[in-house]
């Protein structure tokens, strides 16, 4: 099978990797200016592993859709809709697009299906690819679990035939909707978890875990998906990944915070909270975790007393 992968970052070139690790011929994308295409380019190294010489690496993004009948997508979020309004001058007839990344489009609130769909065609065979698991971990042979879904159940069907094995055990999701907002959300709970390392407080990350899932979970129902989607691997599933690990960037962006240390990587969670508080009023639906790490991000509130209040409030009912 012939498999395009496009972003070059710390996921996409371990998809890359991944992917001809497990038989396929891959073409890894990289914009031609960007540091990690330069770096791959020069070196085939990143921080995490280095690329076989059978993986074509490439800055054209023709030739990278072109080459491709699997195409993985694993840019920034919030970059999505720009960046699949130039798929729209390249054939993508016949083509699965799958997308692996979490977050929602800040400024509207929609899951990134539902923007790709806008930017590019309905019709197009359409995945995404959620979960735990890190590149340190499966560099070293570590497994774990992901999911896949799509609407369409076929195209479900396919992608886990290509791409599961023993190192990354792949799962039919049946819960677009759910899958795509937990998978998101769980970034936004991994900043308030580094928060709560940050302040000493980390005893707290086992009520977070219970009162996130379940608030989220009464989202996603409001949304028309599965409540209990939140409790599999896309949400719940990927905590220990996001809440507890070394590895998690959004969870060190959290501890960063509030120590005021510096932290320049990527934490999807920070716009992720923004799309959340509109989708909390749009469907008016209380998010009060959620809420929290959004007023100490943009609201300015003090983080300790903020957290304190949350989690120490009044006795009320669980």
């Amino acid at each position: 099978m012939n498999v395009s992968v496009l972003g070059c970052g710390r996921w996409g070139t371990f998809l890359a990797w991944y992917a001809n690790k497990i038989g396929h011929t891959v073409t890894l994308w990289g914009r031609e200016s960007s540091r990690n295409y330069l770096r791959l380019n020069e070196t085939r190294t990143n921080d995490y592993l280095t690329l076989p010489q059978k993986i074509l690496l490439t800055n054209s993004l023709e030739k990278a859709v072109s080459t491709g009948e699997i195409i993985i997508i694993s840019i920034s979020a919030q970059e999505l809709r720009l960046f699949t309004e130039q798929l729209r001058l390249i054939k993508t007839t016949n083509k699965i697009f799958v997308l692996c990344m979490k977050g929602l489009e800040a400024s509207s609130g929609k899951r990134l299906s539902e923007v790709f769909n806008e930017a590019v065609s309905k019709n197009i065979n359409l995945a995404i690819w959620v979960g735990p698991g890190h590149v340190q971990d499966y560099h070293n042979n570590i497994p774990n679990c992901m999911v896949i879904d799509s609407e369409n159940i076929e195209i479900t069907k396919k992608v886990v035939e290509e791409f599961s094995s023993d190192l990354i055990r792949l799962y039919y999701g049946n819960d677009l909707i759910g899958n795509e907002i937990g998978a998101a959300a769980k970034n936004v709970m991994g900043i308030a978890a580094g928060m709560l390392d940050g302040l000493n407080y980390s005893s707290l990350k086992g009520a977070l875990m219970a009162r996130g899932t379940r608030e989220l979970s009464r989202l996603v129902l409001a949304m028309g998906g599965n409540d209990l989607t939140i409790y599999g691997l896309s949400h719940l599933g990927d905590y220990e990944a996001t809440l507890f690990s070394k590895h998690s960037h959004n969870r060190k962006f959290g501890q960063a915070f509030v120590t005021g240390e510096s932290f320049d990587k990527l934490a999807e969670g920070v716009a992720t909270v923004q799309s959340l508080k509109y989708l909390s009023q749009q469907y008016e639906i209380e998010l009060p975790i959620c809420n929290a790490v959004y007023d100490i991000l943009f609201e300015d509130k003090d983080t300790r007393e903020t957290l304190f209040n949350l989690f120490l409030r009044p006795v009320t009912f669980e």
